[in-house]
């Protein structure tokens, strides 16, 4: 089957080479330190993501690669000036300043690198976190240590929706104006602590124009050196685009796109983790200025924008979805932004928002897409209830139509939210260990009992969760300010105030993604079942079973695995996942963050399922110890046994509008669409139904399972470097990613039929 419409030119063929070799050659990883920072997305030991060089880094055999998910390029070691930061010579400090300061000394140290046929400049590599000291301190610790202990963890850090048309309005000299103009405002007011963040937020931007200003100047001199004429022009188109960016807004296609991949790298040397909002919104303006001058056409844009998804695949872009009338917002970028993918194929993160009055044409045409390359891009996702499960958190409407895909299975209002989505783990599982313990030491012997329990230790998890969190809001602003973010929001800069800090913008509703749902409700539906209602089964029998792995209850063990399982189409157990669903939802709304927002589920968690199992144990599912947890809300691998559409009812019994995401992952064998047919037919129809019945994302992978078990074996064959794969909420390259991933991923359903 034909994968792509359209031909690249030899000018995007070398650069797509070059992208594809940096991830065969592992430097575009990313790491995780352990376990227990996937499971509970905090270890006590590393604040964020693992940089892959430096000191913070932990050794080769603890860390865990998550696969080419990452925007920077490994160059193999630690940053050269790392003993030179401000920070380590004259006096650390948690300030804002101390933090710009160095953050300028960073960016004023990183080098410069322009490659040969590229229109669109700008890489780097190292994080901040590689050369500056980044720990909470211990008090915060402390709760974090508690929170895990009671099941739950997370960090603060990116994971939200800048505002990119701010910046395209204004240009990096004018955010400085506009920094500038408060700072001296607040000066005024005699408001220190404002006044001094903004003055940070000055060092920083400062040193962000004298970068661009860098690469305008790189550009002049490659210039004056080539003697290639296509490459000479090249180089000169770079640096007049890079000189007028550092005094100027963006006036043209070429200079919005640069512009955007600049604040991608100024900002992702804070954190990994932002979405960039509505590209197709973005840029619209610019497309059509320039058509209309008669300097841009379509095949040119559609080369620039696949330009910039080769800086980096895992841009958070989307398209489509509602305008602020709420009517249809697809227009032509809708169409050369997906069309952009379609050419490159394999590794990226767009995604499509559909709604019920969508294009037709440009839906069938993304459906196509999704079908025709198979590796879960772009990722289909329904505005409607995206937008409904904002208002229903108390978003403002004016606020809640301009939402936006942003991350594996979150959303942001763009430019008004920090959310921390995609941060916070919640495990349910370990509660309901606590509540088994219980049970059976006080001989409980009626369910209502038993759930109330349940209840009081679902509610001291989350109690312990709240308070974690809450102090890392108070420090958070001081020990890792997110102040490039901050010149893309709505409010940051007015008030003085860093993005991560109180009152700054609208809206920060603190979100938690929790892991295990439906290993836990079919372990409740198990326990209600053959414990109380049968009375087949003791609590004291299933403790030790738990306890000893099952080892010498298999009889037991099957009794309790062969129960009506989520995921089937069964009431019975379906709606006991509703009700437990239902608590944990009812018991967040009810716990608020210091900011004055309250706590709401995410039903999915990234990629703690694979390696909880061990960590948790054995599960009155049946389940193991050594066996990973279900995906997300997605049925635990293999016990959907009645095919793809009574899993999909099965999954949309929950109402989505209620959580803020949960992703329906797919990985259909190829034999399961007719040679004769376009796959996109299938998949138009399966998406119409499934948003129809309130389901909010699809990440679809066309696979054969025993290929990518065969490629776990042999990643050194070509043919397997090339496949890609939606994991969970993002891409990578399948032999790439550490082993326990691939394991995982290989056990899953590959559907071959209905």
């Amino acid at each position: 089957m034909k994968n792509t419409l359209f031909k690249k030119s030899g000018r995007i063929e070398r650069l797509h080479k070059r992208n594809l070799e940096l991830a065969q050659h592992h430097k575009r990883d990313i790491y995780v330190d352990n376990p227990e920072f996937l499971v509970y997305h905090w270890s006590g030991k590393a604040a964020t993501f693992s940089p892959a060089t430096g000191d913070t880094a932990a050794s080769e055999s603890e860390r865990i690669n998550l696969g080419d998910h990452n925007c920077r390029i490994d160059v193999g070691g630690p940053f050269p000036f790392a003993k030179e930061m401000p920070s380590k010579v004259s006096g650390f400090s948690n300030t804002p300043i101390n933090f710009a300061t160095d953050y300028a000394f960073f960016l004023d140290h990183s080098p410069v690198a322009i490659h040969p046929y590229e229109k669109i400049v700008g890489e780097f590599y190292w994080q901040l976190d590689e050369a500056r000291y980044f720990k909470y301190p211990q008090e915060n610790q402390d709760l974090g240590f508690k929170a895990r202990e009671m099941g739950a963890g997370g960090m603060s850090l990116t994971h939200t929706c800048p505002d990119l048309s701010i910046g395209l309005d204004l240009g990096w000299n004018g955010i400085l104006k506009k920094i500038r103009h408060y700072k001296e405002q607040y000066q005024s007011f005699d408001n220190q602590y404002s006044y001094e963040y903004l003055c940070a937020a000055e060092i920083v931007c400062e040193s962000i124009i004298r970068y661009v200003e860098r690469y305008a100047e790189e550009a002049k001199i490659r210039a004056k050196n080539e003697s290639d004429p296509e490459i000479k022009a090249i180089y000169e188109s770079v640096s007049r685009s890079c000189r007028n960016l550092v005094s100027n807004a963006p006036s043209t296609f070429l200079e919005a796109l640069q512009w955007i991949n600049f604040f991608q790298i100024a900002e992702r040397i804070i954190g990994h983790g932002n979405g960039y909002g509505r590209m197709d919104q973005l840029l619209l303006r610019f497309y059509r200025a320039d058509v209309e001058k008669g300097i841009l056409n379509k095949e040119t844009a559609r080369e620039l924008i696949a330009e910039l998804y080769l800086k980096y695949g895992g841009n958070y872009f989307c398209f489509g979805g509602r305008d602020k009338e709420l009517k249809d917002a697809t227009n032509e970028v809708s169409w050369i932004g997906v069309e952009a993918y379609d050419m490159l194929g394999g590794y990226n993160q767009l995604g499509v928002m559909w709604h019920s009055d969508i294009d037709p044409d440009f839906w069938e045409y993304a459906c196509d897409v999704v079908g025709r390359h198979g590796c879960g891009a772009p990722t289909l996702v329904n505005y409607d209830v995206m937008r409904a499960s904002e208002l229903r958190s108390g978003y403002k409407e004016e606020d809640a139509w301009n939402i936006a895909y942003s991350g594996c299975q979150w959303y942001c209002s763009v430019g008004k939210e920090y959310s921390d989505q995609d941060t916070n783990s919640l495990v349910p599982i370990q509660p309901l260990q606590r509540t088994i313990r219980y049970a059976a030491q006080n001989k409980l012997s009626d369910w209502d009992a038993f759930m109330a329990h349940f209840r009081r230790e679902l509610d001291a998890t989350t109690d312990a969760l709240v308070e974690f969190k809450n102090n890392t809001y108070k420090w958070q602003p001081k020990v890792w300010p997110e102040i490039v973010t901050s010149f893309c929001m709505h409010g940051p800069i007015e008030n003085g105030r860093d993005v991560t800090d109180v009152r700054a913008v609208a809206n920060n509703y603190t979100s938690v993604n929790v892991l295990g749902v439906p290993n836990l409700c079919d372990s409740m539906f198990a326990i209600r079942e053959l414990i109380f209602k049968d009375k087949k089964y003791t609590l004291d029998e299933l403790e030790e079973a738990l306890t000893t792995n099952w080892e010498g209850r298999e009889i037991m063990r099957q009794d309790f695995l062969n129960m009506p399982k989520f995921g089937n189409d069964n009431a019975s157990v379906d709606d006991m996942t509703v009700e437990i669903c239902t608590l944990i939802r009812k018991m967040l709304e009810e716990k608020h963050n210091i900011k004055g927002f309250h706590f709401r589920p995410s039903l999915f968690q990234f990629m703690g399922h694979t390696y909880a199992g061990p960590m948790l144990g054995a599960t009155p599912d049946g389940r193991k110890a050594e066996e990973p947890l279900a995906h997300g809300m997605n049925p635990m691998h293999g016990r959907n046994k009645e095919g793809i559409l009574p899993t999909m009812r099965s999954f949309t019994k929950l109402n989505y509008s209620e959580y803020q995401g949960g992703s329906f992952q797919i990985e259909l064998h190829p034999s399961f669409f007719p040679e004769d047919k376009p796959r996109g037919t299938f998949v138009r129809a399966f998406a119409n139904h499934f948003f129809t019945c309130g389901g909010v994302q699809i990440n679809l992978n066309v696979v054969d399972i025993a290929t990518l078990e065969d490629a776990m074996h042999h990643p050194d064959k070509d043919e397997y470097k090339g496949i890609v794969v939606k994991v969970t909420g993002y891409s990578a390259h399948f032999v790439f990613m550490d082993k326990q991933f691939q394991q995982e991923f290989v056990k899953r359903v590959n559907y071959q039929n209905l």
